[in-house]
């Protein structure tokens, strides 16, 4: 391909397309509609928009949660919860926060980019993608349900026994919380297998690994440490579950048994945790970042080096929770060193962050808002936990609202900041339409005051010796005047996630006035802009064959004997136009799994409440099993050979393609 004439190196200020995008052709696909069509899916992107659905469904919820928290610590003495609904909330809004809302919005992403991400047309097991997510739903109801039947769980999400045995809470709160907490984990488990299975064998050819977008090393990170850290948490509910409903003595005092049994369970899937939650967000900034720095990515090795081991060190720091348990000096010791050396290649991950940013030519959009709010929230944070991998100051510290501060700008500074960012930023390839920028701008502006009033203040109150979890407090000890910032940055950050979920339904409004996005808004880098813009049910057609890193990037620019960065093909030449997909092999919808996630929490109801109960629930799920495995793996209905972009069939890991073969990948000249 000769070079062609220079093209604009950027975007104008307020353009939403590149103007070398010709009108006309990319047309917006029409989708399959009818709420039939989401319940009986298997396609990944659906999956994936339904899980961020979800999230924010329960954003809602545990947001309400906090301002409750809020409001009653708006002033001493505050009488809007008692100490027992006080509990029991904070102890929802923490649970909430972290299994329904930030964990799944990471899996939204996840399910929705990984295929697009390596050039595949689907994961490797499209119905049990569709279990996974549809037993996350399920799970995340049965939990709330509890508000409903008896109140809430009251044993903070941590759960220490014995607080959490019968003796101290005899209510149900706590059952609902560890039989919808395993519903959940049985969706992050098959979610998990699946994703790995998809990312190691499915990827296009010469897709090496070393070759695959930094987002998609780095859930692949997230779903290992899923796959080893949530049978951890499972095995530890089931014995809670034994103590509780069958009288067994694993965390019982009075028996001989040791809590610390639970601590070590709890946190040795809790810290991994910690970075499964935040690793997607890293990943979606290391993509977000050269896009709008017109660079590649610093280190590209060294971004992706340090995910993995940041995955293989958080296996190493659990006890950092147990400094003032009782543990013994040398655990101390050897898990105070282990925490600050984790911080080495957190600190990698920041710098080549910078590096990428430094000299580039920065366009200040809102996904790069978001991702450079990531960079510098996350940093506070991470600077505190470094203090707390110092035992005598953790010691100080730990049951304080310093602590609470600390985990905040971690998960929300940190990963929330870089969701809502990617929210910006692949919008229009998921629905076709930009979000507005101008809305996008100020949603970001008022986000970062909410949330640093609202969390900075703790830092203050936990040197002044606040307490975590205690639910009201006297004046006179310097408390009020923090705590009513923090509350009143509470508000504000509340009204940032409205704003966001307004900046959805407005630009939608407008969408359909406004000419199509094209499959490249933003002149990105990696593959999934080939396609186009919403992404059509077959993904790719024809399947690409992948380069370099950033092999997108390097279809479109090359450059001239003096080094100079020019265009050499425009979209229509390197974007995939909307096809009929005739001959693409789709997996088919399916009901069953949604049937068998449904009986789950029948089951779960039946073991809190009645035996006969979770017969049936049990039945349901054998039943939904057996019609699973005798489904037809193609529906003779549809003509399999010849179809446009819907929902056509296949079993289970039909439409998988063969893995790449890294030894035979070559590289192909792609300038010149």
């Amino acid at each position: 391909m000769a070079l062609t004439e220079e093209r604009p190196l950027a975007l104008e200020a307020g353009d939403t397309t590149p103007d070398y995008s010709p009108a006309g052709v990319f047309t917006r696909p029409t989708a399959a509609t009818g709420w039939r069509s989401w319940i009986t899916t298997v396609d990944h992107k659906k999956i994936g928009i339904m899980y961020g659905a979800a999230a924010i469904f329960f954003l809602a919820i545990g947001g309400v949660e906090a301002l409750l928290i809020r409001a009653q610590l708006w002033a001493p003495r505050g009488s809007l919860l008692s100490a027992s609904l006080y509990n029991q909330v904070y102890t929802m809004h923490g649970t909430t926060m972290v299994f329904l809302v930030v964990m799944p919005i990471g899996a939204a992403f996840a399910n929705y980019l990984i295929p697009l991400q390596i050039g595949a047309r689907d994961v490797a097991f499209p119905r049990i993608n569709a279990f996974s997510f549809w037993c996350f739903l399920f799970g995340g109801v049965f939990l709330n349900s509890s508000w409903l039947l008896g109140g809430g769980a009251d044993g903070g999400w941590f759960m220490y026994a014995p607080n959490s045995g019968v003796i101290f809470s005899p209510t149900h709160g706590i059952d609902f919380w560890n039989f919808g907490l395993i519903i959940t984990g049985i969706a992050s488990l098959t979610g998990a297998v699946n994703l790995i299975v998809t990312v190691l064998n499915m990827r296009a050819p010469g897709m090496t690994l070393m070759r695959m977008p930094i987002f998609t090393w780095m859930a692949l990170v997230s779903m290992f440490l899923l796959l080893f850290a949530i049978p951890v948490l499972t095995s530890a509910q089931v014995l809670l579950m034994l103590d509780r409903l069958f009288d067994a003595n694993f965390f019982n005092v009075a028996k001989g048994a040791s809590p610390l049994l639970w601590e070590h369970l709890f946190w040795i899937f809790g810290h991994p945790e910690v970075y499964l939650m935040i690793l997607p967000a890293f990943g979606l900034v290391s993509d977000i970042l050269p896009v709008f720095s017109r660079k590649p990515i610093f280190g590209y090795p060294f971004i992706v080096f340090s995910g993995i081991a940041i995955g293989f060190m958080g296996w190493g720091v659990w006890a950092h929770h147990m400094f003032v348990s009782g543990i013994g000096p040398i655990s101390v010791t050897a898990f105070s060193l282990a925490t600050m050396f984790i911080a080495v290649p957190t600190g990698v991950k920041i710098l080549n962050w910078l590096a990428t940013m430094w000299g580039g030519k920065l366009r200040f959009t809102a996904p790069m808002l978001f991702s450079i709010g990531l960079i510098t929230m996350f940093t506070i944070g991470g600077l505190s936990g470094v203090m707390h991998s110092v035992a005598p100051m953790d010691t100080q510290q730990t049951d304080t609202y310093f602590i609470v501060a600390h985990f905040h700008y971690v998960l929300f500074g940190g990963a929330f900041f870089g969701f809502v960012g990617a929210m910006y930023f692949y919008w229009p390839k998921a629905f076709g339409y930009m979000l507005n920028e101008s809305l996008g701008k100020t949603n970001f502006w008022l986000m970062l005051l909410g949330f640093n009033l609202t969390f900075a203040p703790m830092h203050v109150l936990g040197l002044q010796g606040m307490s975590r979890r205690i639910y009201t407090y006297d004046a006179g000890y310097g408390f009020e005047l923090w705590n009513k910032v923090a509350t009143i940055g509470a508000f504000l950050l509340a009204s940032s996630v409205v704003l966001f979920l307004f900046n959805i339904f407005y630009s939608r409004s407008k969408a359909k006035s406004l000419p199509p996005v094209g499959p490249d808004p933003w002149d990105a880098r990696t593959i999934e802009w080939m396609v186009p813009s919403p992404t059509p049910a077959y993904n790719f057609d024809p399947i690409p064959t992948i380069t370099r890193v950033d092999d997108f990037w390097y279809r479109k620019y090359g450059e001239t004997a003096d080094h100079k960065l020019v265009r050499i093909a425009s979209d229509e030449e390197v974007c995939q136009p909307l096809t009929d997909g005739k001959g693409v092999h789709l997996p088919s919808p399916s009901y069953w799994p949604i049937v068998v996630a449904f009986g789950l929490p029948i089951v779960a109801y039946g073991m809190i409440f009645s035996l006969w109960l979770a017969m049936v629930g049990g039945i349901i799920v054998v039943g939904g099993i057996y019609g699973w495995a005798m489904e037809p793996p193609d529906d003779p209905d549809l003509a399999h050979d010849d179809h446009g972009p819907a929902d056509h069939a296949s079993d289970d890991g039909a439409s998988a393609l063969p893995a790449a073969d890294e030894s035979e990948a070559k590289e192909v000249e792609t300038v010149g």
